[in-house]
């Protein structure tokens, strides 16, 4: 047994790891270590990657490339490997994926099983829009080879299905032409929620990415920075950083507090707003800005951190998010890493797909027990009362109504759970 923890750090509970190194042995691996749960690279920030006390199957040794066609941009791959080693391998040859979230440090079963999604919904869709077909291996020794056209049952359940259909063995996906590694892009400093709205509502035509960063100490007034960008044509530009900086060491209390909310809050404002305007970007810092930090779960301390997103519809969001952003503020509880941004009046491709037309809020808070979940559930409340939902990806604590309410296909999905699989999360939401 070894203590095992997600990216929000908030327990280290132990784990029987059996790792899988060949997708053939994956059945064999279900059935003599059971119930389980699939674990990638660990960086779903809630308990959705966990199975506290039990085993988890880690498939991060899964890692190879299966075929690639360089005239269509299908690609079979394992599921353990990063979507990282997708970009550095393909992108040089003029391919790349088509979606991929705030960081290319995850599995490609991960990305499948959560149906991630980027700053592009509105004009990519979520992962699970790029996946042609894959490889399920249940507990039973079945293997189901579905996709959208073969077996779209069980596709659909398995994105977005939070790893409980089966195992994940293999995936065929889709990428995108492009004709380099750089974006065309425009930094654009806002003032309050209705100037944020009229911006991603002008954007989504004409830009392929949007995302806002807003200072949500400041409530419904808040200021922020609106980021939009396209692929870009230029034929050199600037180069990804190669190094990384880590954090060493777990600080003995969290590095986010109400001492340091404000400087940062108000320093990082003022470095986005002078360099507003147009520039040209190389992909990876501009979509993963936070993977030049290795580590960095750790600035907030041995007692971790709650990331809380959610979704609200269209025609409640404004409103929804100006309630959020007042409670924060009376709260004193801020977030510096706190992103805005809509998706697309598309539906998701899973049965528990997340991303659904409307406005989303990703919010990072220090653990500080109750405190921290008092103000939690005010935020559910509010998302409820709007009819939305949270992210499964990344939630460690939502009530079961909540999950329920948020998640209207929750009965159809049901019938395709592997009785072999269980996780921390799904004892909670679902019982078992």
């Amino acid at each position: 047994m070894k203590p095992v923890h997600s990216w929000g750090r908030l327990s280290a509970d132990p784990h029987e790891l059996i790792a899988l190194h060949d997708p053939s042995h994956i059945s064999e691996a279900m059935q003599t270590h059971a119930p389980g749960v699939a674990h990638g690279n660990g960086r779903s920030y809630g308990d959705v990657c966990l199975n506290s006390g039990g085993v988890l199957w880690h498939t991060i040794s899964m890692d190879h490339f299966v075929s690639w066609n360089p005239d269509t941009g299908t690609l079979v791959c394992e599921s353990g490997i990063l979507l990282q080693d997708i970009q550095r391998t393909f992108v040089p040859q003029g391919w790349m994926l088509p979606v991929t979230p705030g960081t290319q440090l995850i599995t490609v079963g991960g990305a499948i099983a959560n149906d991630v999604h980027g700053k592009n919904h509105h004009a990519m869709g979520s992962f699970g829009d790029h996946v042609r077909r894959l490889w399920l291996v249940r507990s039973d020794g079945q293997i189901i080879e579905c996709g959208p056209d073969q077996y779209p049952d069980w596709f659909a359940a398995t994105v977005a299905g939070m790893g409980l259909t089966g195992v994940i063995a293999r995936a065929e996906l889709q990428l995108r032409r492009l004709s380099g590694p750089w974006l065309d892009t425009e930094t654009v400093p806002f003032r309050g929620l209705d100037d944020f709205f009229a911006l991603a509502d002008g954007s989504e035509a004409e830009w392929e990415h949007t995302v806002a960063w807003i200072n949500c100490l400041a409530g419904a007034s808040a200021r922020g920075i609106f980021m939009r960008a396209n692929p870009s044509t230029a034929t050199c530009g600037p180069s990804p950083q190669t190094s990384n900086r880590r954090i060493p060491v777990t600080p003995p209390v969290s590095l986010i507090n109400p001492l340091t909310l404000r400087p940062f809050n108000a320093a990082y404002y003022q470095l986005n707003r002078w360099r507003a305007g147009r520039a040209l970007a190389h992909y990876e810092p501009f979509l993963y800005p936070l993977d030049r930090l290795l580590e960095w779960n750790r600035i907030y301390g041995p007692k971790g951190f709650y990331q809380y997103q959610c979704v609200v519809p269209h025609n409640a969001g404004p409103e929804a998010i100006r309630a959020m952003l007042r409670e924060i503020a009376r709260s004193g509880e801020g977030s510096f890493l706190a992103v805005l941004k809509t998706f697309g009046d598309r539906p998701g491709p899973g049965m528990l797909s997340f991303p659904r037309a409307g406005a989303t809020l990703a919010l990072d808070f220090p653990n500080r027990k109750e405190r921290t979940l008092r103000l939690l559930e005010r935020l559910d409340a509010i998302t409820a009362e709007a009819g939305g939902a949270l992210y499964l990806a990344k939630d460690a604590r939502m009530p079961r109504s909540v999950f329920e309410t948020g998640y209207p296909r929750l009965g159809e999905f049901l019938p395709f759970r592997d009785p072999g699989v269980s996780s921390s999360m799904s004892r909670r939401l679902l019982g078992s």
